[in-house]
């Protein structure tokens, strides 16, 4: 569960509950994976890829593109 930034903040930055969910997954599967392709078997730092996308999510660095 996140609890910094809180939920609210981040889904006024997506529109929806859902769509946050969603787009927090993607990029932290891409944040998962680019450390696996860097030969990485454990994620360095303090912070775990989920709070990484919604810390970039809440600084408007990952956004939501609507097809």
């Amino acid at each position: 569960m996140i609890n910094q930034p809180s939920v609210d903040e981040l889904t006024k930055k997506i529109g929806s509950r859902y769509g946050l969910c969603t787009v927090c997954a993607k990029r932290a599967r891409q944040i998962i994976d680019q450390a696996q392709s860097q030969g990485l078997t454990e994620f360095p730092g303090k912070e775990k890829p989920l709070t990484l996308a919604a810390n970039e999510i809440l600084s408007g660095r990952v956004s939501a593109v609507k097809d």
